[in-house]
């Protein structure tokens, strides 16, 4: 609401004849239609936050001492680390991402900061990608291919024994791929570490009662790159199918936390992970990695013999010129396969695909990704 009263403001700096010329442009009604719309988008968002249920019972700090794990109709904690892709109204374009986790209350302020807004219109524009029928399209480029691949490594495997099959998807977002993957009768497990995405997915999957229950207004917090009031103004209704329409006898969770804490504590046959998934399936994810090498590794470990690992996604490395001092490994694509050759991995279905994230298709601008595709099947052991 700031930016649009600040454009309000900004009106009266101008001369009487440009603001009535504005004025006849429908400029004013435009902020006034926008105003209702951020109303809408606040009460939405109050939604989301109104049942911490997630945290377990205590305060989030203290949910974080357990397992993190969460299904539908079920409860969870959670971490924070953002996995988005902000394309806002200026010319640039990256991964957006939290270094770290929440801190203690102490340290915090009651007053959102700038950083705290943009996770929060990124969100916005997750549900369209993960749970609208505008974000389709973007789905099937970036999902189909996975969920295909997925079916045709394990097409020997009839349908009603998928369920003794274990599919993590780490970075799983708002959760549509993994819920899709459960949809297809796999036992499915989502990861996802930021704050933002934990809250709204355990809203849309947990408290949504009907297909498209809510309305939401994810342009209206820029008007860059407009080519007209509709584009800035669309309403998506979410979500498009029922999240609580799964086969009989379903298994399906998220577990909050980071990936490596998570699934890599250990690399010992007696740990829990190691050898315990029959497929990984990333998705915008590997370059969220400080360290590649460590990201695959656990990957590997965890795989069962002959499992798969598919992946879909560009190299925009998160960490990339940080400025907390945190590592960051940068491989190109070439090094990234020979390293995965290297962990024991062979690559195959390799090819190129154009995808985009969290793209608003009415946009002036829009950006898509030369993302790479491959299957990567674990050798068994000699």
């Amino acid at each position: 609401m700031a930016a649009n009263y600040r454009r309000r403001k900004d009106i009266y700096t101008l001369p009487k004849a440009d603001q009535d010329l504005l004025a006849r442009l429908g400029y004013k009604q435009k902020l006034d239609e926008v105003d209702k719309a951020i109303e809408a988008n606040a009460k939405f968002l109050s939604l989301i936050v109104q049942d911490p249920s997630i945290f377990g019972e205590g305060d989030e700090d203290s949910a974080l001492e357990g397992d993190g794990s969460f299904s539908p109709g079920g409860e969870g904690s959670s971490h924070s680390h953002d996995h988005s892709h902000s394309h806002e109204g200026d010319h640039g374009h990256g991964h957006t991402h939290s270094h770290g986790s929440h801190g203690s209350r102490g340290t915090r302020s009651n007053k959102p900061s700038e950083f705290d807004m943009d996770k929060l219109r990124s969100t916005l524009k997750q549900f369209v990608r993960d749970w609208s029928e505008e974000g389709k399209e973007e789905r099937e480029n970036s999902y189909k291919p996975l969920k295909d691949a997925l079916l045709e490594h394990f097409s020997s495997t009839p349908e009603a024994e998928r369920r003794q099959l274990r599919v993590l998807v780490p970075g799983a977002g708002l959760g549509r791929l993994a819920y899709d993957v459960a949809k297809l009768g796999f036992t499915c497990q989502g990861n996802e570490f930021s704050h933002y995405m934990l809250l709204a997915s355990h809203f849309i999957l947990n408290r949504t009662d009907k297909i498209k229950e809510h309305i939401i207004y994810p342009y209206v917090h820029s008007f860059s790159n407009a080519p007209n009031k509709q584009s800035i103004l669309q309403a998506i209704a979410i979500p498009d199918v029922l999240p609580s329409d799964l086969p009989p006898r379903s298994n399906f969770s998220l577990v909050a936390g980071d990936f490596e804490e998570v699934y890599g504590t250990e690399s010992d046959p007696d740990e829990p992970q190691h050898g315990k998934w029959n497929a990984i399936l990333t998705c915008f994810f590997i370059d969220t990695a400080k360290n590649i090498v460590n990201y695959l590794r656990i990957i590997h470990d965890i795989l069962a013999p002959g499992g798969v690992w598919i992946n879909l996604g560009p190299l925009l490395w998160h960490w990339e010129n940080n400025q907390t001092s945190d590592p960051s490994i940068e491989l190109d694509l070439e090094e990234v396969k020979q390293l995965a050759r290297e962990m024991g991995f062979v690559i195959s279905n390799e090819r190129t695909i154009d995808a985009t994230y969290t793209n608003n298709a009415q946009s002036m601008l829009g950006y898509t990704y030369n993302s790479r595709f491959w299957t990567a099947t674990k050798m068994s052991s000699s």
